[in-house]
């Protein structure tokens, strides 16, 4: 009788325990991994339960232990009513709070779409025009929009992933900016550590040039294997590319929708007729499926194609072979 009191007691006081450890953890301030805004931003996945919203939000810089927040969910009764979208959250605030912005859905929010194959440059246009987004990189520089988000480039051509982004309305530009060239590092890095080991690149940096080349090349999603494949054998065969989207990124503001023989011949660093290799910078925004041809081209011996003015390309294996491919489509010669 005595032992099962002492037990009654101690499951009373591992209850009281547990109760108080529980609200502590519901009402104390949450650490934040804050970015230059002084917020931490964040997806929530549309289908992704509780747990996997916490562990999306500790990956964003949300200081909890995952479990423990979903047991907090569980325990309210609120594990089944977290909303998709796009959060913000600034400090101070605590399980709690975080719990009831999850599952009140009461935040406004708009989207941006940002498509595969523009470049930098309509990137900025979109942003700047976007009237939801405040627009703190007004007369900002390129290189210095890249070191306020904290990307070590100097570059930013082809550094931001297209995808659509969900946003509450009057964030900074700067959010779209950094959440866009972190999917592109995450997204590129994993896609170089499964790569094919036989293609011809020295870093996963050229890969995201090739990749651009042929997001640019590719008219029908049915060809992007096969241009990516005669990218990658002239590569390894030392010829030059010879693509025209390259020379037209190069003239940049000169090109006026007429590409001349005289520009091909005009040396830049861009220019995949003057020169050999792969130009120094991507010359677009390649999506994913440009990124996974280029690091897994299928093995072909192709060297040439010509657009048939379809949207699709007619492939060749040798100079005699495209040539009269060039005549058939480009010429109009049977």
């Amino acid at each position: 009788m005595r032992l099962l009191k002492r037990l009654s007691w101690l499951a009373f006081l591992l209850a009281a325990g547990f109760a108080g450890w529980m609200a502590w953890f519901a009402s104390a301030a949450i650490p934040l991994q804050l970015n230059p805004d002084g917020v931490v931003d964040f997806d929530i996945r549309p289908g992704l339960g509780l747990k996997g919203a916490a562990l999306a939000m500790r990956d964003a810089g949300v200081g909890i232990r995952p479990w423990q927040f979903a047991l907090l969910g569980r325990l309210a009764g609120r594990d089944r009513n977290i909303k998709a979208g796009s959060y913000e959250i600034g400090a101070g605030i605590t399980a709690w709070q975080l719990l009831e912005k999850l599952t009140a859905g009461d935040v406004t929010q708009t989207e941006i779409v940002i498509v595969e194959g523009k470049t930098f440059r309509d990137l900025r246009a979109l942003l700047d025009h976007h009237p939801d987004l405040r627009h703190d990189t007004a007369g900002l520089s390129d290189t210095e929009i890249l070191q306020r988000i904290g990307a070590t480039e100097t570059h930013p051509e082809g550094r931001f992933f297209p995808d659509t982004y969900l946003f509450a309305r009057q964030s900074s530009d700067l959010t779209i900016y950094r959440r866009a060239w972190q999917a592109m590092q995450r997204r590129l890095a994993t896609a170089w550590e499964n790569r094919d080991p036989s293609v011809p690149y020295k870093n996963a940096d050229e890969a995201l040039i090739m990749a651009s080349i042929i997001e640019k090349e590719t008219g029908q999603a049915a060809d992007r294997g096969r241009i990516a494949s005669v990218f990658v054998n002239r590569l390894k065969l030392g010829m030059p590319l010879q693509t025209d989207p390259t020379v037209i990124y190069g003239m940049g503001d000169k090109f006026d929708g007429n590409l001349r023989k005289r520009d091909l011949q005009t040396d830049t660093p861009w220019n995949t007729y003057t020169r050999t290799g792969l130009p120094p910078t991507p010359i677009c925004l390649p999506g994913m499926a440009a990124i996974e041809a280029a690091l897994h081209p299928p093995k072909t011996d192709l060297l040439y194609f010509v657009a048939r003015g379809d949207g699709s390309s007619e492939f060749s294996r040798t100079l005699e072979e495209h040539n009269r491919a060039v005549a058939k489509y480009q010429l109009g010669k049977k």
